[in-house]
Protein backbone atom coordinates (compact mmCIF):
# COMPACT_ATOMS: atom_id res chain seq x y z
CA UNK A 1 0.00 0.00 0.00
CA UNK A 2 1.07 3.57 -0.71
CA UNK A 3 0.24 6.25 1.87
CA UNK A 4 0.73 9.90 0.93
CA UNK A 5 0.04 12.79 3.31
CA UNK A 6 2.10 15.81 2.27
CA UNK A 7 2.08 19.59 2.14
CA UNK A 8 4.39 21.74 0.06
CA UNK A 9 4.59 25.47 -0.67
CA UNK A 10 6.56 27.17 -3.44
CA UNK A 11 6.34 30.69 -4.88
CA UNK A 12 3.01 30.87 -6.65
CA UNK A 13 2.02 27.28 -5.85
CA UNK A 14 1.03 25.17 -2.87
CA UNK A 15 0.13 21.49 -2.66
CA UNK A 16 -1.86 19.48 -0.14
CA UNK A 17 -2.57 15.79 -0.75
CA UNK A 18 -3.71 12.98 1.51
CA UNK A 19 -4.60 9.60 0.00
CA UNK A 20 -3.87 5.89 0.01
CA UNK A 21 -3.33 3.55 -2.93
CA UNK A 22 -3.61 -0.25 -2.86
CA UNK A 23 -0.61 -2.55 -3.00
CA UNK A 24 -1.42 -3.52 -6.59
CA UNK A 25 -3.21 -1.90 -9.50
CA UNK A 26 -3.40 1.63 -10.86
CA UNK A 27 -4.26 4.76 -8.91
CA UNK A 28 -4.68 7.72 -11.23
CA UNK A 29 -3.69 11.25 -10.23
CA UNK A 30 -6.14 13.17 -12.37
CA UNK A 31 -6.41 16.88 -13.09
CA UNK A 32 -5.53 19.68 -15.44
CA UNK A 33 -2.04 21.08 -15.99
CA UNK A 34 -0.71 22.73 -12.84
CA UNK A 35 -2.89 20.66 -10.51
CA UNK A 36 0.12 19.16 -8.72
CA UNK A 37 0.01 15.64 -10.14
CA UNK A 38 3.66 15.46 -11.19
CA UNK A 39 4.80 17.11 -7.97
CA UNK A 40 3.17 14.30 -5.99
CA UNK A 41 4.95 11.49 -7.82
CA UNK A 42 8.21 13.44 -7.70
CA UNK A 43 7.78 13.60 -3.94
CA UNK A 44 7.18 9.85 -3.81
CA UNK A 45 10.28 9.28 -5.97
CA UNK A 46 12.38 11.57 -3.76
CA UNK A 47 13.01 14.21 -6.43
CA UNK A 48 10.96 16.80 -4.53
CA UNK A 49 11.06 17.18 -0.74
CA UNK A 50 7.72 18.12 0.87
CA UNK A 51 7.67 20.74 3.61
CA UNK A 52 5.93 18.33 5.95
CA UNK A 53 4.06 15.04 6.01
CA UNK A 54 4.67 11.34 5.43
CA UNK A 55 5.12 8.96 2.49
CA UNK A 56 4.97 5.23 3.19
CA UNK A 57 5.29 2.46 0.58
CA UNK A 58 4.59 -1.16 1.47
CA UNK A 59 5.30 -0.44 5.13
CA UNK A 60 8.61 1.32 4.43
CA UNK A 61 8.72 5.00 5.39
CA UNK A 62 10.23 7.04 2.56
CA UNK A 63 9.60 10.44 4.11
CA UNK A 64 8.54 11.65 7.54
CA UNK A 65 9.13 15.28 8.37
CA UNK A 66 8.36 14.77 12.05
CA UNK A 67 10.74 11.84 12.33
CA UNK A 68 13.49 13.38 10.21
CA UNK A 69 13.30 10.59 7.61
CA UNK A 70 14.06 11.29 3.95
CA UNK A 71 15.21 8.14 2.14
CA UNK A 72 17.55 8.88 -0.81
CA UNK A 73 16.19 8.48 -4.33
CA UNK A 74 18.35 5.46 -5.14
CA UNK A 75 17.06 3.53 -2.12
CA UNK A 76 13.36 4.11 -2.79
CA UNK A 77 13.19 1.59 -5.65
CA UNK A 78 10.63 3.64 -7.57
CA UNK A 79 10.44 2.97 -11.30
CA UNK A 80 9.79 6.27 -13.08
CA UNK A 81 8.37 6.56 -16.61
CA UNK A 82 8.34 10.07 -18.10
CA UNK A 83 6.26 11.68 -20.86
CA UNK A 84 9.23 11.28 -23.18
CA UNK A 85 10.96 7.91 -23.08
CA UNK A 86 14.46 9.28 -22.31
CA UNK A 87 16.21 6.29 -23.80
CA UNK A 88 19.96 6.28 -24.37
CA UNK A 89 20.24 7.07 -28.12
CA UNK A 90 23.60 5.35 -28.58
CA UNK A 91 22.33 2.06 -27.13
CA UNK A 92 20.19 -0.63 -28.71
CA UNK A 93 16.84 -1.51 -27.20
CA UNK A 94 18.41 -4.51 -25.51
CA UNK A 95 21.20 -2.43 -23.97
CA UNK A 96 18.67 0.13 -22.73
CA UNK A 97 16.78 -2.69 -21.05
CA UNK A 98 19.96 -4.21 -19.61
CA UNK A 99 20.77 -0.84 -18.07
CA UNK A 100 17.68 -1.26 -15.91
CA UNK A 101 18.93 -4.68 -14.89
CA UNK A 102 22.31 -3.27 -13.84
CA UNK A 103 20.57 -0.80 -11.53
CA UNK A 104 18.96 -3.78 -9.77
CA UNK A 105 22.20 -5.56 -8.86
CA UNK A 106 22.14 -6.83 -5.30
CA UNK A 107 18.34 -6.75 -5.14
CA UNK A 108 16.08 -9.77 -4.91
CA UNK A 109 15.30 -11.06 -8.37
CA UNK A 110 11.81 -10.22 -9.49
CA UNK A 111 10.72 -10.04 -13.10
CA UNK A 112 13.35 -11.29 -15.53
CA UNK A 113 14.55 -9.98 -18.87
CA UNK A 114 12.64 -12.48 -21.02
CA UNK A 115 9.44 -11.92 -19.05
CA UNK A 116 9.62 -8.14 -19.61
CA UNK A 117 10.36 -8.59 -23.31
CA UNK A 118 7.34 -10.89 -23.62
CA UNK A 119 5.04 -8.71 -21.51
CA UNK A 120 5.73 -5.60 -23.59
CA UNK A 121 6.17 -7.25 -27.00
CA UNK A 122 9.77 -6.10 -27.46
CA UNK A 123 11.38 -9.22 -28.94
CA UNK A 124 11.53 -7.94 -32.52
CA UNK A 125 12.93 -4.57 -31.41
CA UNK A 126 15.96 -5.66 -29.36
CA UNK A 127 18.62 -4.84 -31.99
CA UNK A 128 17.16 -1.50 -33.00
CA UNK A 129 18.19 1.98 -31.86
CA UNK A 130 15.71 4.44 -30.29
CA UNK A 131 15.65 6.76 -33.31
CA UNK A 132 14.11 3.97 -35.41
CA UNK A 133 11.22 3.37 -33.00
CA UNK A 134 7.74 4.83 -32.96
CA UNK A 135 6.64 6.86 -29.94
CA UNK A 136 4.64 3.94 -28.58
CA UNK A 137 7.57 1.54 -29.01
CA UNK A 138 9.90 3.94 -27.19
CA UNK A 139 7.51 4.14 -24.25
CA UNK A 140 7.27 0.36 -24.06
CA UNK A 141 11.07 0.17 -23.87
CA UNK A 142 11.12 2.85 -21.17
CA UNK A 143 8.55 0.90 -19.15
CA UNK A 144 10.58 -2.29 -19.58
CA UNK A 145 13.75 -0.57 -18.38
CA UNK A 146 11.90 0.69 -15.31
CA UNK A 147 10.53 -2.79 -14.56
CA UNK A 148 13.95 -4.44 -14.86
CA UNK A 149 15.23 -2.15 -12.10
CA UNK A 150 12.98 -4.27 -9.81
CA UNK A 151 10.89 -1.40 -8.42
CA UNK A 152 8.62 -1.55 -5.38
CA UNK A 153 6.23 0.74 -7.23
CA UNK A 154 5.88 2.30 -10.66
CA UNK A 155 5.41 6.04 -11.22
CA UNK A 156 4.08 7.00 -14.65
CA UNK A 157 4.01 10.70 -15.55
CA UNK A 158 1.55 11.09 -18.45
CA UNK A 159 3.32 8.40 -20.48
CA UNK A 160 0.86 8.75 -23.39
CA UNK A 161 0.64 12.55 -23.50
CA UNK A 162 3.13 12.92 -26.37
CA UNK A 163 1.54 10.20 -28.52
CA UNK A 164 -1.07 10.57 -31.23
CA UNK A 165 -4.32 8.59 -31.12
CA UNK A 166 -2.93 5.67 -33.14
CA UNK A 167 0.13 5.27 -30.92
CA UNK A 168 -2.03 5.51 -27.78
CA UNK A 169 -4.24 2.73 -29.11
CA UNK A 170 -1.09 0.69 -29.75
CA UNK A 171 0.32 0.99 -26.23
CA UNK A 172 -2.85 0.87 -24.07
CA UNK A 173 -3.22 -2.93 -24.30
CA UNK A 174 0.36 -3.30 -23.04
CA UNK A 175 -0.39 -1.03 -20.08
CA UNK A 176 -3.42 -3.20 -19.30
CA UNK A 177 -1.22 -6.31 -19.34
CA UNK A 178 1.27 -4.57 -17.09
CA UNK A 179 -1.49 -3.66 -14.64
CA UNK A 180 -3.04 -7.13 -14.61
CA UNK A 181 0.06 -9.33 -14.64
CA UNK A 182 2.68 -7.46 -12.64
CA UNK A 183 0.55 -6.68 -9.57
CA UNK A 184 2.66 -3.64 -8.75
CA UNK A 185 1.28 -0.48 -7.16
CA UNK A 186 1.21 2.13 -9.92
CA UNK A 187 0.66 5.88 -9.59
CA UNK A 188 -0.45 7.09 -13.00
CA UNK A 189 -0.54 10.82 -13.79
CA UNK A 190 -3.05 11.82 -16.45
CA UNK A 191 -5.44 14.50 -17.59
CA UNK A 192 -7.19 12.06 -19.95
CA UNK A 193 -10.55 10.71 -18.82
CA UNK A 194 -10.19 7.87 -21.34
CA UNK A 195 -6.95 6.66 -19.76
CA UNK A 196 -8.31 6.96 -16.22
CA UNK A 197 -11.45 4.95 -17.03
CA UNK A 198 -9.56 2.27 -18.93
CA UNK A 199 -6.58 1.72 -16.66
CA UNK A 200 -7.38 2.78 -13.12
CA UNK A 201 -8.87 1.12 -10.07
CA UNK A 202 -8.87 4.31 -8.02
CA UNK A 203 -8.52 8.01 -8.76
CA UNK A 204 -7.33 11.08 -6.88
CA UNK A 205 -8.75 14.27 -8.42
CA UNK A 206 -6.69 17.45 -8.01
CA UNK A 207 -7.22 21.12 -8.79
CA UNK A 208 -4.70 23.92 -8.26
CA UNK A 209 -2.67 21.89 -5.77
CA UNK A 210 -5.70 20.81 -3.75
CA UNK A 211 -7.08 17.29 -3.55
CA UNK A 212 -10.83 17.47 -4.11
CA UNK A 213 -11.81 13.79 -4.38
CA UNK A 214 -10.43 10.28 -3.83
CA UNK A 215 -11.95 6.85 -4.29
CA UNK A 216 -13.10 4.21 -6.75
CA UNK A 217 -13.11 5.41 -10.34
CA UNK A 218 -16.82 4.86 -11.00
CA UNK A 219 -17.77 6.78 -7.85
CA UNK A 220 -15.38 9.73 -8.16
CA UNK A 221 -15.78 10.29 -11.90
CA UNK A 222 -19.57 10.44 -11.44
CA UNK A 223 -19.52 13.18 -8.80
CA UNK A 224 -20.75 16.65 -9.64
CA UNK A 225 -18.13 18.28 -7.42
CA UNK A 226 -15.32 17.35 -9.82
CA UNK A 227 -16.87 19.57 -12.50
CA UNK A 228 -14.00 22.10 -12.02
CA UNK A 229 -11.57 19.32 -12.95
CA UNK A 230 -13.29 17.68 -15.91
CA UNK A 231 -15.31 20.59 -17.31
CA UNK A 232 -19.01 20.80 -18.11
CA UNK A 233 -18.62 19.09 -21.48
CA UNK A 234 -17.32 15.90 -19.83
CA UNK A 235 -19.53 15.82 -16.73
CA UNK A 236 -21.29 12.48 -16.51
CA UNK A 237 -21.74 9.15 -14.78
CA UNK A 238 -19.53 6.06 -14.89
CA UNK A 239 -21.43 2.77 -14.78
CA UNK A 240 -19.79 -0.61 -14.21
CA UNK A 241 -21.89 -3.00 -16.30
CA UNK A 242 -22.03 -6.59 -17.48
CA UNK A 243 -23.06 -7.74 -20.94
CA UNK A 244 -26.53 -9.27 -20.50
CA UNK A 245 -27.78 -9.92 -24.05
CA UNK A 246 -26.98 -9.46 -27.72
CA UNK A 247 -29.53 -8.62 -30.40
CA UNK A 248 -27.99 -9.89 -33.63
CA UNK A 249 -30.82 -8.58 -35.83
CA UNK A 250 -30.23 -4.96 -34.83
CA UNK A 251 -26.53 -5.16 -33.85
CA UNK A 252 -27.32 -4.05 -30.30
CA UNK A 253 -26.26 -5.26 -26.87
CA UNK A 254 -27.95 -4.93 -23.49
CA UNK A 255 -25.80 -3.93 -20.53
CA UNK A 256 -26.99 -4.55 -16.98
CA UNK A 257 -26.01 -2.23 -14.14
CA UNK A 258 -27.26 -1.73 -10.56
CA UNK A 259 -30.21 0.40 -11.57
CA UNK A 260 -31.44 -1.02 -14.82
CA UNK A 261 -30.30 -1.85 -18.32
CA UNK A 262 -28.89 0.03 -21.29
CA UNK A 263 -29.31 -0.91 -24.94
CA UNK A 264 -26.20 0.16 -26.81
CA UNK A 265 -24.52 -0.53 -30.17
CA UNK A 266 -23.12 -4.05 -30.36
CA UNK A 267 -20.38 -4.84 -27.82
CA UNK A 268 -17.89 -7.43 -29.02
CA UNK A 269 -17.76 -9.34 -25.75
CA UNK A 270 -19.20 -12.58 -24.41
CA UNK A 271 -22.22 -12.56 -22.14
CA UNK A 272 -21.21 -11.75 -18.57
CA UNK A 273 -18.23 -9.67 -19.65
CA UNK A 274 -17.49 -6.55 -17.63
CA UNK A 275 -17.56 -3.14 -19.29
CA UNK A 276 -17.34 0.40 -17.99
CA UNK A 277 -19.57 2.95 -19.70
CA UNK A 278 -19.59 6.70 -19.17
CA UNK A 279 -22.91 8.39 -19.77
CA UNK A 280 -22.36 12.10 -20.29
CA UNK A 281 -24.76 14.40 -18.47
CA UNK A 282 -25.52 16.25 -21.71
CA UNK A 283 -26.82 12.94 -23.18
CA UNK A 284 -29.42 12.44 -20.41
CA UNK A 285 -32.86 14.01 -20.88
CA UNK A 286 -35.66 14.11 -18.29
CA UNK A 287 -39.39 13.52 -18.69
CA UNK A 288 -42.16 13.71 -16.11
CA UNK A 289 -44.06 10.76 -17.61
CA UNK A 290 -42.85 7.68 -19.45
CA UNK A 291 -42.44 8.77 -23.08
CA UNK A 292 -44.17 6.90 -25.88
CA UNK A 293 -43.46 6.86 -29.60
CA UNK A 294 -39.91 8.19 -29.23
CA UNK A 295 -36.66 6.99 -30.80
CA UNK A 296 -34.84 6.87 -27.46
CA UNK A 297 -34.41 3.23 -26.41
CA UNK A 298 -33.27 3.68 -22.81
CA UNK A 299 -36.03 4.87 -20.52
CA UNK A 300 -35.15 4.55 -16.83
CA UNK A 301 -37.42 5.37 -13.88
CA UNK A 302 -35.54 7.69 -11.54
CA UNK A 303 -35.93 10.13 -8.68
CA UNK A 304 -34.47 13.64 -8.55
CA UNK A 305 -31.91 13.71 -5.76
CA UNK A 306 -30.52 17.25 -6.06
CA UNK A 307 -30.45 20.24 -8.39
CA UNK A 308 -27.41 22.50 -8.64
CA UNK A 309 -27.65 25.73 -10.67
CA UNK A 310 -24.64 26.14 -12.94
CA UNK A 311 -23.13 29.00 -14.86
CA UNK A 312 -25.20 30.72 -17.50
CA UNK A 313 -28.25 28.74 -18.63
CA UNK A 314 -27.23 25.39 -17.11
CA UNK A 315 -28.37 23.32 -14.17
CA UNK A 316 -26.98 19.97 -12.97
CA UNK A 317 -29.59 17.42 -11.90
CA UNK A 318 -28.55 14.41 -9.83
CA UNK A 319 -30.84 11.41 -10.38
CA UNK A 320 -31.12 8.09 -8.56
CA UNK A 321 -32.02 5.13 -10.77
CA UNK A 322 -32.32 1.97 -8.70
CA UNK A 323 -28.98 1.52 -6.94
CA UNK A 324 -27.13 3.87 -9.30
CA UNK A 325 -26.86 7.60 -9.80
CA UNK A 326 -27.09 9.49 -13.06
CA UNK A 327 -26.17 13.07 -13.86
CA UNK A 328 -28.24 15.17 -16.24
CA UNK A 329 -27.29 18.55 -17.62
CA UNK A 330 -30.34 20.65 -18.50
CA UNK A 331 -31.22 24.32 -18.66
CA UNK A 332 -32.46 26.26 -15.66
CA UNK A 333 -35.51 27.07 -17.76
CA UNK A 334 -36.25 23.32 -18.08
CA UNK A 335 -35.96 22.87 -14.32
CA UNK A 336 -38.55 25.58 -13.78
CA UNK A 337 -40.83 24.50 -16.63
CA UNK A 338 -40.92 20.87 -15.48
CA UNK A 339 -41.13 21.80 -11.82
CA UNK A 340 -38.15 19.63 -10.93
CA UNK A 341 -37.57 19.31 -7.20
CA UNK A 342 -35.72 16.78 -5.00
CA UNK A 343 -37.85 13.69 -4.46
CA UNK A 344 -39.80 14.01 -7.72
CA UNK A 345 -40.24 10.78 -9.72
CA UNK A 346 -39.15 11.22 -13.35
CA UNK A 347 -37.91 9.25 -16.35
CA UNK A 348 -34.32 9.48 -17.54
CA UNK A 349 -33.87 9.13 -21.27
CA UNK A 350 -30.55 8.03 -22.83
CA UNK A 351 -30.05 7.50 -26.56
CA UNK A 352 -28.42 4.17 -27.43
CA UNK A 353 -25.97 5.84 -29.79
CA UNK A 354 -24.72 8.04 -26.93
CA UNK A 355 -23.05 4.99 -25.33
CA UNK A 356 -21.03 3.47 -28.16
CA UNK A 357 -18.37 0.82 -27.58
CA UNK A 358 -16.18 2.49 -30.22
CA UNK A 359 -15.97 5.75 -28.25
CA UNK A 360 -13.44 6.66 -25.52
CA UNK A 361 -16.35 6.68 -23.04
CA UNK A 362 -16.62 2.90 -23.26
CA UNK A 363 -13.86 0.76 -21.76
CA UNK A 364 -13.05 -2.56 -20.15
CA UNK A 365 -12.47 -1.96 -16.41
CA UNK A 366 -9.48 -3.35 -14.47
CA UNK A 367 -9.83 -6.94 -13.37
CA UNK A 368 -10.83 -10.23 -14.99
CA UNK A 369 -12.83 -10.13 -18.22
CA UNK A 370 -14.68 -12.84 -20.09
Amino acid sequence: MIEVDIQLARPGFSLSAHFTAPGAGVTALFGRSGAGKTTIIQAVAGVVRPDRGRIVVDGATYFDSAGGIDVPIERRRAGYVFQDARLFPHMSVERNLRYGQRRARGMDAGIGFEAVVDLLGLGHLLRRRPHTLSGGEKQRVAIGRALLAQPRLLLMDEPLAALDAARKAEILPYLERLRDEMRLPILYVSHSIEEVLRLSDRVVALKDGRQIAEGEVAEVMSRADILPVIGRFDLGTVLDCTVARHDEDYALSTLAFPGGELRVPRVEMRLGGAVRARVRARDVAIALAKPVDVSVSNLLPAVVEAITPGEGPYADVALVAGASRLAASVTRESVERLGLTPGLAVWAMIKSVAVDSRSPDFTTPPGPTF
